[in-house]
């Protein structure tokens, strides 16, 4: 018998068999599941005799009473339907939720080895490492193995088996063959993957992966030797007795139906498996929609199952499904339309996968639907959706109706059409040229029921070059305000009177340019003057706001602004000199009676020529900028002919190495030394006792803060934000941030350029975003703003540019996926209606219920979904969509 080890020695061994077997893994190892849980009560027992320093420094134990030698390895929690060690290990199913980290670690083969020989127990769960990239060191470990229908029409048997996306086809024919008890020479097997043959898999050394089967996806088995009499069709199959079987490695089969109504099933949306081939056969062997069952209740109700933070998913695809331009497509003969060989879009799989999974919403029933299919696809072509993460509905949405529109595009050979500038041209001629080349290169389901389009225009504002382009669009991403202004208070020297307070009104949403356009409106600049921005800490600039397109959210309530009238000087000959005021004060240390030279006021700030400002010129400038606070006007300061040095004042430049340099002014012709690279020049403005008399400093002692605190206006329940102040913040002009310069065509140069966007198209479907999740470096937020939009007349007349658009600007709501809670742990459900019922629902997951109208608004709402007004009735239940003539590709 092995000596028991200590928990010290268990934990040295296993971390020098870990080290070694990491450095060594290599395509084919084979790993273990083992659950966390266990993993972790080990951790914490082989820990517990490892000292801790502690705060005093000295060492304690940090064994606890709890930390016990774990009983014996216990995986039964990782899977489903566990039953012995005696059935295949290998076929055994997971839990379709399972996270590594969190529910299981993956042990190399020695560690798994030696821990299951200290501590015995099971089940064990084997998985191999395969190559995932280009790289031989590129390895992952294949948790779940692909997971595939047999399917044998002329027995009406299938089966089910798991099988390596690394596998090759001959490997699965061969599983086939003894699954079924065939002869290889007998048998040959088709991609079938949404019940359509795609291809003969007679490659037998191309591997599962790439040969692009699916997770979950159907394997046709033929037997050659049979004759083929008409039951096996090329988009379809006769309707059989049939039964569904399980295969584990021993090759015994199990009824599962009871197996598949679990979420992990691909057919736990019928009773059973006759009643699935039934219904996918109708629906492949038609051009019209659907009907078998529509007696036996209301279709359109069926939930979605969730498979572990899939709610965001859920959410967006129940509001897509219920479009009814959608369903209509989807539910008639889509396939002639995919585009099997865009590179851009994902070869028809994903349409494919969106269209079976809508038909299986829209079958009669409300036994909730499984996606994992639809994910699986998804994950696939878009990475950033696999795993059980939370993600966002409106990401995923975005990507789902681009990949869609790849997917469907009529246009197989993209022309390439160059853009011509407007040069003058009208409107209406332009946007008609934009809109057919975008037509002659995207043109699909997604195009005519989503896309509208922008008037986009540009001024460079060097030479005023106007630039107009109409872009595409598919969704409006909107702006939430809490507010559509913001008032800022700014102490203002205007150089006419003693500075004072101004406070004015901008976008709360708005940039810095905002605030110098309105307080240049409120100051009356004049031609060759400018406002100079600048923030006060402490009687000193902090610093100068110059960037037009600085946030002004930015800037906060408590800030102090200072605004100044400067003339429009080229800025590289210049540099800008602030002058801060001291004045004599007493020491207060060792009961001193010497003074010392303190700061206090607002500095002033003007621009000056960098090398041939003379010093008379300082003195002249601090006289006339302090002449309206002068108590005796008798002389008029603003005048040059009427300069006096009467006060008393004293200047000093600030050098480097903050040492100062006496200003004098009988060397008032002499040039100012202004430092080098620096951003303002500090001359200090030395105040006597007999000038403090003089002035009246009392306007420029204070700062006021940007937004004085007060008692919040009261606001009714009828004032909340509106969509259309989302509108219009999102349609306002702004120029252009810095990452997004444009090229001015006349200048040769990279420009900021103001941009102005209008609705110039609008589409049947609007799809509206509502823009409730902010991030920077360090944080993530979410606006809880309730925003009223309305559910009937959303009317955009007025934001439209195109006055001669035919096309009706009115909709109607029909759809809005809501988040609830924060960005980490949220939910998100749908609400729909259902327009043959003219009701609304509420699609949580797999619950679907009945709410009244005054429920669908709520601060929740987050991606709207409106519906053109038509002049007749455009109900999923009648009539049928006129697909756009187009050749049919397999």
């Amino acid at each position: 018998m092995v000596p028991e080890l200590s928990p010290e020695e268990e934990r040295l061994l296993i971390r020098d068999i870990s080290v070694a077997a990491e450095a060594d893994s290599k395509e084919g190892d084979t790993f273990f599941l083992i659950t966390h849980r266990w993993w972790q009560n080990w951790l914490d027992y082989v820990n517990q005799e490892v000292p801790v320093a502690s705060a005093n420094g000295f060492h304690e134990n940090a064994a606890s009473s709890s930390n016990r030698r774990p009983q014996a390895i216990d995986n039964t929690d990782l899977i489903n339907d566990a039953t012995s060690e005696e059935v295949s290990n290998v076929e055994m199913e997971l839990h379709d939720t399972l996270v590594e980290g969190r529910d299981y670690i993956l042990l190399p083969q020695p560690v798994w080895e030696k821990l299951h020989g200290w501590y015995g127990g099971g089940p064990l769960l084997p998985r191999k490492a395969i190559n995932n990239g280009l790289s031989q060191t590129d390895l992952a470990i294949e948790v779940y193995p692909l997971r595939l229908q047999l399917i044998l029409i002329q027995q009406g048997e299938r089966a089910i088996v798991r099988i390596s996306k690394k596998d090759t086809v001959g490997d699965l024919h061969r599983k086939a063959c003894d699954v079924f008890e065939l002869a290889l020479d007998q048998v040959c097997i088709w991609d079938y993957f949404g019940q359509q043959k795609h291809s003969l898999m007679d490659n037998m050394d191309k591997t599962l992966d790439d040969a692009n089967i699916q997770m979950d996806q159907d394997i046709l088995v033929e037997i050659i030797s049979d004759s083929m009499d008409g039951s096996l069709q090329e988009n379809g199959y006769a309707e059989r007795d049939s039964s569904s079987m399980l295969i584990d490695a021993s090759g015994t089969t199990e009824n599962t139906s009871n197996y598949y109504t679990s979420p992990s099933s691909e057919l736990d949306n019928n009773n059973t498996a006759t009643t699935a081939t039934a219904n996918n056969n109708s629906m492949y062997a038609t051009n019209h929609i659907a009907t078998r069952g529509v007696g036996a209740g209301p279709v359109g109700l069926t939930g979605l199952l969730n498979l572990g933070n899939t709610c965001f998913m859920n959410s967006a695809i129940q509001c897509l499904v219920h479009t009814p331009e959608f369903a209509r497509y989807f539910r008639e003969d889509y396939h002639r339309e995919i585009n099997w060989q865009n590179p851009l879009g994902m070869v028809g799989e994903l349409a494919l996968a969106f269209g079976e999974l809508l038909r299986k919403l829209w079958a009669p029933g409300r036994t909730p639907v499984s996606p994992r299919p639809f994910k699986t696809k998804l994950s696939r072509f878009a990475p950033q959706f696999s795993g059980y993460s939370q993600h966002d509905s409106q990401e995923l949405l975005a990507f789902l109706l681009d990949g869609l529109h790849e997917d469907l595009n009529r246009v197989k050979h993209r022309p390439y059409i160059k853009t011509r500038d407007a040069d003058g041209r009208p409107d209406e001629e332009v946007a008609d040229e934009y809109w057919a080349n975008h037509i002659a290169r995207n043109n699909s389901i997604i195009v005519d029921v989503c896309q509208g389009q922008f008037k986009s225009t540009l001024v460079c504002p060097v030479c005023e070059k106007v630039s107009v382009t109409f872009d595409p669009f598919m969704y409006l991403s909107l702006p939430l305000q809490s507010a559509s202004s913001r008032s800022m208070t700014v102490l203002v020297f205007s150089g006419i009177s003693p500075p004072s307070p101004v406070t004015v009104s901008v976008p709360k949403q708005g940039r810095c340019r905002d605030l110098i356009q309105a307080l240049s409106n409120s100051c009356s600049v004049k031609s060759g003057e400018r406002i100079l921005l600048a923030e006060v800490r402490g009687h000193s600039v902090y610093q100068f706001l110059e960037d037009p397109v600085l946030l002004l959210s930015t800037i906060k309530d408590d800030d102090h602004l200072v605004a100044y009238k400067v003339p429009k000087l080229e800025k590289s000959a210049t540099t800008y000199v602030q002058f801060i005021h001291r004045r004599e004060e007493p020491e207060l240390a060792n009961n001193s009676s010497s003074t010392t030279w303190k700061p206090f006021g607002v500095p002033l700030v003007y621009q000056i020529s960098r090398n041939s400002t003379k010093i008379f010129d300082l003195y002249q400038i601090v006289n006339v900028m302090l002449s309206p606070m002068k108590l005796n006007q008798s002389l008029n300061y603003t005048s040059t002919s009427n300069y006096e040095t009467s006060c008393g004042m004293k200047l000093q430049l600030l050098e480097k190495g903050n040492s100062c340099l006496d200003l004098l002014e009988e060397e008032g012709d002499e040039t100012v030394p202004v430092p080098a690279n620096l951003i303002s020049a500090i001359v200090f403005v030395n105040w006597s006792m007999m000038d403090l008399k003089r002035y009246d400093i009392t306007s420029m002692e204070n700062i006021p803060e940007v937004v004085k605190y007060a008692p919040p206006l009261k606001r009714t329940r009828g004032e909340p934000l509106s969509l259309y102040a989302c509108l219009d913040a999102f349609l306002r002009e702004e120029p252009l941030v810095p990452e997004d310069m444009w090229y001015c065509p006349r200048c040769k140069e990279q420009r900021q350029a103001s941009k102005k966007l209008d609705l110039w198209r609008l589409p049947d479907v609007l799809v509206i975003h509502l823009k409730r999740f902010s991030f920077s470096r360090s944080t993530k937020h979410k606006l809880e703003t309730y925003v009223d939009f309305p559910v009937h007349n959303l009317d955009l007349t007025n934001y439209v540019a195109n006055e001669r658009s035919p096309h009706c600007k009115i909709y109607e709501l029909y759809a809005l996926s809501n988040h609830y809670g924060s960005m980490a742990s949220g939910h998100y459900t749908a609400h729909i209606k259902l327009l043959d019922e003219n009701r609304w629902y509420t699609f949580d997951d797999t619950h679907v219920t009945p709410i009244n109208e005054d429920e669908v608004k709520s601060a929740a709402a987050y991606v709207l979904f409106y519906r053109r007004v038509q002049g007749e009735d455009t109900s999923i239940s009648n009539g049928t969509h006129s697909f756009h003539n187009s050749s049919h590709h397999r």
